[in-house]
């Protein structure tokens, strides 16, 4: 952890986990080091906050790359780990850093259903290939968590279960060729694994 995302994390965490009524399951199912996919289904913009008072690393994170231009914002999310993407299309210099981070060791929060899906069964979602794709390439495990509240709504104080699996590590994915079909069936398993955890 940067120091000042380990400052922030010893004394805001206590907070987030008040105020958004946070219950983990599965800690010990987190990497300690390594390079780290983390993949969760996205129902907020908050989900960004819960996964980081939720896991014990530092997450590195894609956001939209129009917060970069604001003054000020731009130094405190770089700070908190943000790097920027473009919205509406593949973002290679994005894809690029995110292998970089990852080769480094470092953690990356991904989401695979690529935007929010607010009050809806992530069951019910689409899937994007690209956490296949990166894992791939990267050569690292993927740890699958499950963000769930009541009709998938992040209200404060509601309580938010976040459920981290076992890793997933690349010859699961049993990928037998670099191709669109092959990269989508990987991740839909993904996030197969993901939806597993979600308790009616």
């Amino acid at each position: 952890m940067n120091k000042l995302y380990a400052w922030l994390y010893k004394y805001f965490r206590p907070i987030v986990n008040w105020f958004y009524n946070i219950h983990v399951e599965g800690s010990e199912n987190e990497p300690a080091e390594g390079g780290l996919l983390v993949c969760a289904n996205h129902i907020s913009d908050s989900d960004v906050v819960v996964l980081g008072a939720s896991l014990k690393r530092q997450l590195r994170y894609l956001a939209k790359i129009e917060l970069f231009k604001i003054p000020l914002l731009k130094q405190l999310i770089t700070a908190l780990g943000a790097f920027p993407i473009k919205r509406g299309g593949g973002d290679v210099a994005a894809i690029k850093t995110t292998l970089k981070l990852l080769s480094n060791g470092e953690a990356v929060a991904y989401y695979p259903q690529g935007t929010r899906h607010v009050g809806v069964d992530p069951r019910t979602t689409p899937v994007r290939h690209g956490i296949a794709m990166v894992a791939s390439r990267a050569k690292v495990p993927i740890l699958p968590v499950c963000i769930q509240t009541k009709k998938f709504r992040i209200v404060p104080f509601r309580r938010i279960d976040v459920r981290i699996g076992k890793p997933i590590y690349p010859d699961e994915l049993a990928l037998t060729a670099t191709t669109s079909d092959e990269y989508k069936r990987a991740s839909e398993y993904v996030f197969g694994k993901i939806n597993e955890m979600i308790k009616d």
